[in-house]
C-alpha cells in the first residue's frame, strides 16, 4: 500500500498562485505514475496534471495547460503541482494518486482518475474572484 499526503492548499485571489506538494512513503517505487486530481462540490473527480516517475514524461488537462506544472523529487519520493493564474473554476479538493496504468513503463501516465490505485485525503484550494 502507497501513503499519500498532500499539503499546500489554502485560498488565494483569483490571479494568484498555490503550490502543492505530495509526499509519498517508501513503497512508492512500485507506481509508473503520480498525478493531481481535483473534484468539486457536485461534481466528478477529474484529472490535472500526471508524471512518469521513471523518465518525467508529464501530461495535462486542457484546462489547466499552461497555468499548471506537475514536478517530482524521487530523492524525496514527492511530487509537486504549481499552480498560476488561479481563478474560481480551479476551486476543489485537490487529490494526489499513485498507480501503474498498464500503458508501459515509460508511457504518458493518463490523466484518468479510475486508472490510479493509490490516494491521498486531499488538500483545499479556494480561489476567490
Amino acid at each position: 500500500q502507497v501513503e499519500l499526503v498532500e499539503s499546500g492548499g489554502g485560498s488565494v485571489q483569483a490571479g494568484g498562485s498555490l503550490r502543492l506538494s505530495c509526499a509519498a512513503s517508501r513503497n512508492i517505487y512500485s507506481s509508473n505514475c503520480m498525478g493531481w486530481f481535483r473534484q468539486a462540490p457536485g461534481k466528478e473527480r477529474e484529472g490535472v496534471a500526471t508524471i512518469n516517475r521513471n523518465n518525467g514524461r508529464t501530461d495535462y488537462a486542457d484546462s489547466v495547460k499552461g497555468r499548471f506544472t506537475i514536478s517530482q523529487d524521487n530523492v524525496a519520493s514527492r511530487a509537486y503541482l504549481q499552480m498560476n493564474s488561479l481563478n474560481p473554476e480551479d476551486t476543489a479538493m485537490y487529490y494526489c494518486a499513485a498507480g501503474s496504468p498498464s500503458r508501459g513503463v515509460f508511457a504518458l501516465c493518463p490523466v484518468v482518475p479510475s486508472e490510479y490505485a493509490h490516494w491521498g485525503q486531499g488538500t483545499q484550494v479556494t480561489v476567490s474572484s
